[in-house]
Parts: C-alpha cells; sequence; structure tokens
C-alpha cells in the first residue's frame, strides 16, 4: 500500500496515511483518462448556438421583382441567403454534444488520475480543514504552509461550505466535495490537496 505524509493546517506533518493499493495505486490507463476528458469537456457545452435560415428570417415574402424583362437575376426573396440581411445556409443549430462512458471505466479513469498524482508526489493530505468564518486569508495561509504555488484542486467531504467560500477568489485553486470528484478536475491541476475524510469517502466509492 502507498503511504503518503499528513498535514495539519499549519504544514506540519502529523503523521502517515496508507492509501488503497486499488484506487491510489491502480495501473494508469491514459487511453481511458482521454476518454473521460473529452467526455466532461464535450459535456460543458451547451450546444445553443443558432442562425436562421431563409424561412426564419422575417419578412421577404413578395418577390422583389417579376421573373423576366428587367435584365436582373431572378429572385424569389429578400431573405435568400445569397442576400444582405437574407438567412444563413448551413449554419449552426442547436445540438447535444453530450457524451457518456460506461460506470466501471469511468471509476476506472478515476483511479488512473489519481494514482499519476500519486505516483508524481503531487497529492498533499490534511489531517483537517475547517474554517470558522470564510475569509479568503485563511485559506491562502493553509496553501502557504503547504508550499502550494499554481493550479490547486481541494477536495473535502461534506458540509464544507466555509472551504469553498474562502478559496473561491484565489485564482487557480478550485474545491470539490469528494463525491463530485472528476477525472478533467485531478489532471488539470498541479496539485491535489485532500482531507482524510474525502480520501475515506473517495476509497469507499472506488474500491
Amino acid at each position: 500500500m502507498p503511504k503518503v505524509a499528513v498535514y495539519d493546517m499549519q504544514g506540519q506533518s502529523v503523521g502517515e496515511l496508507e492509501l488503497s493499493d486499488k484506487v491510489f495505486a491502480a495501473t494508469i490507463n491514459e487511453s481511458l483518462m482521454h476518454q473521460a476528458v473529452v467526455m466532461y469537456l464535450a459535456n460543458q457545452r451547451r450546444g445553443t448556438a443558432a442562425t436562421k435560415t431563409r424561412a426564419a428570417v422575417r419578412g421577404g415574402g413578395r418577390k422583389p421583382w417579376r421573373q423576366k424583362g428587367t435584365g436582373r437575376a431572378r429572385h424569389g426573396s429578400i431573405r435568400s441567403p445569397i442576400w444582405v440581411g437574407g438567412g444563413v445556409a448551413f449554419g449552426p443549430q442547436p445540438r447535444n454534444y453530450r457524451l457518456s462512458m460506461p460506470k466501471k471505466a469511468r471509476r476506472q479513469a478515476l483511479r488512473s488520475a489519481l494514482s499519476s498524482k500519486v505516483a508524481s508526489g503531487e497529492l498533499i493530505v490534511l489531517d483537517d480543514l475547517q474554517f470558522n468564518e470564510p475569509k479568503t486569508r485563511n485559506m491562502m495561509g493553509v496553501l502557504r504552509n503547504l508550499e502550494v504555488e499554481g493550479k490547486a484542486l481541494v477536495v473535502t467531504g461534506d458540509g464544507a461550505r466555509n472551504v469553498y467560500l474562502s478559496a473561491r477568489n484565489i485564482p487557480g485553486v478550485t474545491t470539490s466535495r469528494a463525491i463530485d470528484l472528476n477525472v478533467y478536475g485531478v489532471l488539470n491541476n498541479n496539485r491535489l490537496i485532500m482531507t482524510k475524510e474525502a480520501v475515506k469517502a473517495i476509497e469507499e466509492v472506488l474500491s
């Protein structure tokens, strides 16, 4: 079983934690992780881009001029795509970009992502992370004590609203509950900070 040091909010080591082999020492499957990231990003797309065809543009019900005898090209509507102010030919229409993966594949991709963080030494485990009130400087102090710079994901158990409120104004720092953890969030950050409660919750789901 891989072991990691456990730190308190002052950045002092307070012990070690044995991690589950199945979750934090799994075989790293890059193909599955890529598939999970593509799925996550695709599912963030709203797909609401839209243009009006000639049928949807207001006006143009009358033929601009008679078919023959004017010397000009024949036209049936001023809302034709070749007219200024006309409709758009083959423009984007609302669509669903949603992708899916089997549950087992999603879970294995998350195991791979977590294992890669452990293997690269980018996982930090905290004994506890609680604030009596939401203060950005409190979270900044914790990150400073842990010597964390750049992008970081803070993963907590349930009921850590003050942690979320304290971190939301810090550039590059995001928070997540253990039950909401996803592959993109893990891989898109330089450091992964998890509480012991969050580690336990994830191991219960993925073991």
